[in-house]
């Protein structure tokens, strides 16, 4: 299900977090060219911008590619 204006990725990792998860309010398309322009996403494993993997955290990264991958 798509909410929001966001672009549901099948492959994100379960562990993927950002700060717009937890805000509950419809995207306004006129602060944001992008809804996720601005989100800065941290793993819950780790609790900061770097996997257990070592590599860097992102919606489009953090994927079965990924030898921490947990899918949703």
């Amino acid at each position: 299900m798509e909410s929001a204006g966001l672009k549901v990725i099948s492959e994100r990792c379960v562990s993927i977090r950002w700060k717009g998860m937890f805000i509950d309010m419809e995207w306004d398309p006129s602060k944001s060219s992008e809804p996720m322009s601005d989100h800065i996403p941290w793993c819950v494993r780790t609790q900061n911008c770097m996997g257990p993997d070592g590599q860097v955290v992102a919606l489009d990264t953090c994927n079965l590619t990924r030898s921490c991958y947990e899918r949703i």
